[in-house]
């Protein structure tokens, strides 16, 4: 699908929407638009989730409408949404709130890195899956934070490094030659400053072990008149992790200090050999 911008003029600038699952807030989205704005190649929009939406997944908003309210944003349009990443994306491209359908979706910058079946719960990245649901090439960005060892400057430093892969992309779809069957998801490592380059991988089965506790009321986990007495509350608690040993996965390189870039698609297709196996079981259910 060609996006309105690009049927125009060459002369016209292309445009990028700019989303993320951190809230319009987040210094990793605020780095990033700085970054395309100081470049001084895009027209740059923004619509983002007024407030933290992260591991939402794909969640979408149908029953009842969304608020929206115009935030300012040096250099650029910029929008917050009362939905989900998924929401801000579709709304973005819809041309119910811009004037035309953006060149390019970029979801982030994350704070924590997106990799293996972490994926799955992802904002961010459901966010460049939706709008490439609806044609319009995008990608996901995310920056492996680390508490005690990261700092909000590192997202500036992500910015700057991840501008070569959009200059290749914006240049590839002005040509047509851009792939339109996939979209992108990058991560960073932690120490962005020694990074080893860019380095193409693939999905790994990485995930963290995630449990349950239960804990009491407080002010800062409920209101006061969400429960009664009767009511048991419980808390999600990390357990640790599941590692990949594939040097050719996401979680794996981004941890050795790569900056990896993994083509996604809309579906996620069980193993081959599994077709097999329920080709067979099937045939014994009848």
């Amino acid at each position: 699908m060609e996006t309105d911008s690009l049927k125009s003029s060459a002369k016209v600038p292309a445009t990028i929407l700019v989303t993320n699952d951190d809230g319009i807030d987040a210094p990793g989205l605020r780095a990033l638009v700085q970054a395309l704005i100081s470049s001084g190649h895009y027209v740059v929009q923004v619509c983002a989730p007024e407030t933290e939406m992260s591991a939402v997944s794909h969640w979408s908003t149908y029953r009842h409408p969304l608020a929206v309210k115009q935030v300012e944003i040096q250099g650029a349009s910029g929008f917050a949404v009362s939905g989900t990443p998924a929401d801000c994306a579709s709304l973005g491209v819809s041309k119910a709130l811009f004037p035309s359908i953006p060149d390019l979706v970029i979801s982030g910058i994350n704070k924590g890195s997106n990799c293996g079946y972490n994926i799955v719960y992802s904002g961010t990245v459901a966010a460049a899956r939706e709008a490439f649901l609806d044609g319009v090439p995008s990608i996901s960005v995310s920056y492996d934070w680390v508490q005690g060892k990261s700092q909000v400057n590192d997202f500036i430093l992500c910015a700057e490094a991840c501008l070569p892969i959009i200059h290749k992309i914006m240049e590839e779809i002005k040509n047509q030659t851009y792939p339109h069957a996939c979209f992108l998801n990058i991560d960073f490592p932690t120490d962005v400053t020694k990074h080893k380059g860019y380095k193409l991988t693939k999905q790994g089965k990485s995930m963290y072990k995630l449990g349950w506790r239960q804990v009491k009321a407080s002010k800062e986990n409920v209101t006061p008149t969400a429960i009664s007495a009767e009511h048991l509350l419980f808390q999600r608690e990390l357990r640790g992790a599941k590692a990949d040993d594939d040097d050719e996965t996401d979680q794996k390189s981004v941890k050795e200090g790569y900056i990896t870039v993994t083509p996604l698609g809309a579906l996620s297709r069980a193993d081959a050999e599994f077709h097999s196996y329920f080709k067979d079981w099937l045939l014994n259910c009848i």
